[in-house]
């Protein structure tokens, strides 16, 4: 069926925009992934999955403008032992990064990956972002897989002695970038990913996950601070027999934040913890969308996300949990929750389950509403500050959230992060 004119011209000025890499042993899956997004088109106002979040600004052929936040605060995960990985508007940075070689795990540029004709990372290209295309097109992810030119391949062998920190830094106001990041995750291996920073003034990410039996994989991502940035990230997880699975993102701040997740629980005994938490003031608008399919036996999700709004901003939650006919014993769980200090603000849910295996337990809830009135009287008749009481009590409500982190000392360097941004805003 022909695209409606508005979205095939839309489509078709952003493609003429962009050139893609050509050879190598991954030039088939980006042939395939710009084949997706010609017969589907980019997202338009009228698609029922962008209801909530007009998409306009992220399919334009050039990216909006964006002010470089500048701040005198250390950079997160800085107080880490970790293996650095940096990326300025989009572009490797050899100079930033340290040497791409620790115990445990290989390293490999997506960029150097391009030019070569046999590299594991061909099994898994594209092959994930593939399998997310249904039941929803996604075709930001495809249009990733099809042009984004730099990333990383992350085969994790063993259990490294310490994260891995992919670093995302905004110079250029006009800055546009797309990274693709594949990872894989040997039997029995384990590893801790972490992400931060706003990345360029307009982003286009995307991270495909293979997560071998028995293997655990950690991801925490701080999404960067900068007021005007736009973003556009797509995370597909494939979970293997007995393996562990847990992301927590952390947003404030940005103009256009659209988190898309799809995790597939294919193995018995899987668990995939998927959670997030946002802090949104005035012209900020932020889109949790998470798909789950449990087709194993006896595997346990957990949607986890909170978002703190004031001053006109809106939050989104789009979360489903899928369970297939064979996928008994499942045990599934989805909360999505609002905390809104103003009048103004909004925030727009659509949870859902579909279930057709009929030995199972599985919930969800969305809720949101104001400062508890209560509990703020009670910390205020102690001598609290009315800012103070509001901030303890925010931290309280996004404790949920950070507490699907792992690492204690991550989750607590989260928290004091947290508490001294939430300060700075009185």
């Amino acid at each position: 069926m022909a695209l409606p004119e508005l979205k095939q011209t839309a489509t078709q000025e952003r493609l003429s925009s962009l050139s893609q890499p050509e050879g190598g042993c991954l030039a088939g899956a980006r042939h395939a992934a710009l084949s997706r997004v010609q017969t589907t088109g980019l997202p338009g106002r009228r698609d029922e999955y962008w209801k909530y979040t007009q998409p306009d600004t992220l399919v334009q052929a050039t990216a909006p403008e964006a002010s470089v936040f500048h701040h005198d605060e250390e950079p997160m995960f800085d107080g880490f032992d970790r293996l650095k990985i940096v990326f300025v508007d989009g572009v490797f940075d050899e100079s930033a990064s340290d040497d791409l070689e620790l115990e445990g795990v290989r390293i490999d540029r997506i960029s150097d990956i391009s030019n070569q004709d046999i590299h594991w990372v061909k099994d898994l290209y594209g092959v994930l972002e593939a399998r997310g295309q249904s039941p929803v097109a996604r075709p930001l992810a495809a249009l990733n897989t099809a042009f984004a030119r730099e990333g990383v391949a992350i085969h994790v062998t063993g259990k490294p002695s310490k994260p891995i920190n992919l670093i995302y830094i905004h110079k250029s106001e006009k800055s546009d970038a797309m990274l693709h990041h594949v990872i894989r995750v040997d039997p029995g291996a384990e590893a801790t990913i972490l992400e931060n920073g706003p990345a360029a003034s307009r982003f286009n990410k995307c991270i495909e996950i293979d997560i071998a039996d028995g293997a655990s994989l950690h991801l925490v991502c701080a999404q960067g601070r900068d007021h005007e940035r736009r973003a556009a990230t797509h995370m597909f997880a494939r979970l293997g027999k007995e393996t562990v699975f847990k992301s927590f993102t952390l947003t404030v701040n940005g103009v256009l934040t659209r988190n898309e997740t799809f995790v597939e629980l294919l193995g018995d005994n899987a668990v995939a913890h998927v959670s997030g938490a946002c802090v949104g003031d005035g012209d900020f608008h932020h889109d949790d969308t998470v798909f789950v399919t449990h087709d194993a036996v006896n595997c346990e999700s957990r949607q986890v996300f909170k978002k703190v709004l004031r001053n006109g901003a809106t939050g989104v939650f789009q979360g489903k949990i899928l369970v297939k006919n064979k996928a008994q014993k499942t045990d599934g769980y989805q909360i999505s929750q609002a905390l809104m200090l103003d009048d103004d603000s909004q925030f727009l849910a659509k949870p859902e389950l579909e279930i057709y295996a009929d030995d199972v337990v599985c919930s969800h809830g969305s809720t949101s509403g104001a400062i508890d009135e209560n509990a703020l009287f009670y910390l205020r008749s102690r001598g609290v500050p009315n800012d103070a009481a509001t901030d303890l009590l925010t931290l309280a409500f996004l404790g949920e959230a950070v507490d699907e982190i792992e690492d204690h000392e991550i989750a607590t360097d989260i928290v004091e992060r947290l508490e001294n941004w939430l300060i700075r805003r009185r």
